[in-house]
């Protein structure tokens, strides 16, 4: 890694930091220590796939990126300094004259970026070739099989073949300031000898593209699993509430108060979930059925009651005397302190965001764009806005002090300490509203099981039900991760 390309990996993390409240690295150990390879990955999130794969794979990676971007003030610059390479799209052409210098382009770029991956290096490329708000990879394309037959072609004999690496990158919220991610990554993809041949000198294009086809089919098989891949958010909101549901239950049956799920327990739970309904689908399709409407019903009780599966555990009978005097003095805190520092944070910050809001309404087509907009434009839009501020408190302490000479005369202290508190009160003005829901919904539990015990006996009885009915769907498959004695998910070698 060059100085400059370290120094960029060193900014792109602060910023992925800052904009997540917590990233989560696996499988660092599955990505090989020797040898070029193609990191393939699904596409919903616009620039923050990439930046999160330039920012924690272990090793220099070159990206092939749609050319338009390299027009972009700032991030052009970046993506020259860490060595990107320019892709033409079809639909950014017309015309034969547009047509022809777009596949010269591309095979000037596949060229450059195969010669990287023969010499050693790693790419990363989302073969669907497009950003997306779908629940499962879209059409999948011959790019990453091209570029792998042409990497393999220069590559020596003496060295390893080129790796095809899948990565999954979840989202807790993909456009929500402060949520969480997780990133994955993968075995290299096990190729039979086919496949992994070179082609030949003279090998008929029809050949050729059988094996791009048949390559291809299995990155997007890959690129399937890795990302848990389901036919519509609907079945993927039940999958997530039967992970929680069964997590609730057994942390019940254990006689456990488990604190809420990290997102990386949260992703292998689901995948657990995910694998037992893709095989019991095929194999079992009618207990499935009845089973995704229970569900369904359950979830929509939940739902109005605004409760969460484990919160139907939280009686009152079982609270500490000093729980009820804590959770005021939270309130308290919440509703009655937090709001001044969040005003002055409203009030410094208030033009930037409206800013940013528009520029992201005006320029993210789709929930995959607004991520991109809001980390790049609030990286440097909110910490210059933060300064102007801090300048101009620093003025009026000293201007201040030259009219009322009694008042102390503190310009950097007032600068500083409004630097601070813009920062903060920003942070907070973001977060707030989740803040008090979550307080508000602690007390809402409270009220809700003293006015609602019945319900919530019922809604008790049906999440056992639905348990013992995953149980029985799940019994002899081989799911990943494994179960600990307190209901939690762990990783198998955990």
């Amino acid at each position: 890694m060059t100085r400059t390309y370290r120094s960029i990996i060193a900014v792109t993390r602060v910023l992925v930091r800052i904009f997540f409240r917590q990233v989560e690295v696996t499988g660092e150990e599955n990505v090989p220590e020797t040898g070029g390879g193609i990191v393939v990955a699904a596409h919903p999130n616009g620039l923050v796939d990439p930046i999160l794969i330039l920012t924690y794979f272990p090793r220099p990676i070159v990206f092939g990126a749609r050319h338009g971007l390299f027009r972009w003030p700032l991030l052009g610059w970046i993506m020259r300094q860490i060595g990107t390479v320019p892709l033409y799209r079809a639909v950014d052409t017309s015309g034969a004259q547009g047509k022809k210098a777009r596949r010269a382009g591309n095979k000037k770029a596949l060229d450059a970026l195969a010669g990287a991956v023969a010499g050693g290096r790693f790419t990363a490329l989302f073969p669907e070739g497009v950003s997306h708000d779908e629940p499962r990879p879209q059409e999948i394309r011959t790019g990453a099989a091209r570029l792998f037959y042409s990497a393999i072609a220069q590559t020596p004999k003496d060295a390893p073949p080129p790796a095809i690496l899948p990565v999954g990158l979840h989202y807790d919220q993909k456009n929500v300031f402060r949520s969480d991610a997780v990133v994955v990554f993968h075995p290299p993809l096990p190729l039979d000898a086919k496949l992994m041949a070179p082609p030949l000198p003279d090998e008929p294009e029809e050949d050729l593209k059988a094996r791009y086809a048949g390559l291809t089919r299995e990155i997007e098989q890959a690129l399937h699993e890795v990302v848990y891949a389901v036919d519509s958010w609907e079945i993927d909101r039940l999958l997530q509430r039967t992970s929680k549901l069964v997590r609730a239950e057994r942390a019940h049956r254990a006689g456990s108060a488990l604190s809420e799920a990290a997102i990386g327990e949260r992703l292998l739970g689901f995948a657990r979930v995910w694998s037992g309904f893709q095989e019991r689908a095929s194999t079992h399709p009618e207990e499935t059925d009845r089973l995704m409407e229970r569900l369904g019903k359950y979830d929509r009780d939940l739902r109005a009651l605004h409760l969460e599966d484990h919160e139907l555990d939280e009686t009152l009978q079982s609270d500490k005397p000093w729980r009820p005097f804590v959770l005021v003095l939270h309130a308290l805190f919440v509703y009655f302190l937090m709001p001044p520092l969040l005003l002055f944070g409203v009030a410094v910050n208030a033009l930037t965001a409206l800013g940013l809001i528009a520029v992201t309404k005006y320029s993210a087509k789709l929930n995959k764009d607004e991520a991109t907009i809001k980390l790049l434009v609030g990286a440097v839009a909110f910490p210059i806005t933060w300064l102007v501020a801090a300048i101009l408190a620093g003025w009026a302490a000293t201007s201040l002090h030259e009219a009322y000479p009694f008042i102390p005369e503190a310009p950097m202290v007032a600068a500083i300490a409004t630097f601070i508190f813009a920062a903060v009160g920003g942070v907070l003005a973001v977060r707030y509203r989740s803040l008090a829901r979550e307080t508000r919904r602690a007390l809402q539990v409270r009220l809700t099981r003293a006015k609602r015990s019945a319900t919530i006996e019922r809604l008790r009885a049906e999440r056992s039900a639905i348990f013992e009915a995953v149980m029985a769907l799940a019994k002899d498959l081989q799911l990943p991760g494994s179960v600990a004695a307190d209901g939690r998910i762990v990783a198998s070698n955990d």
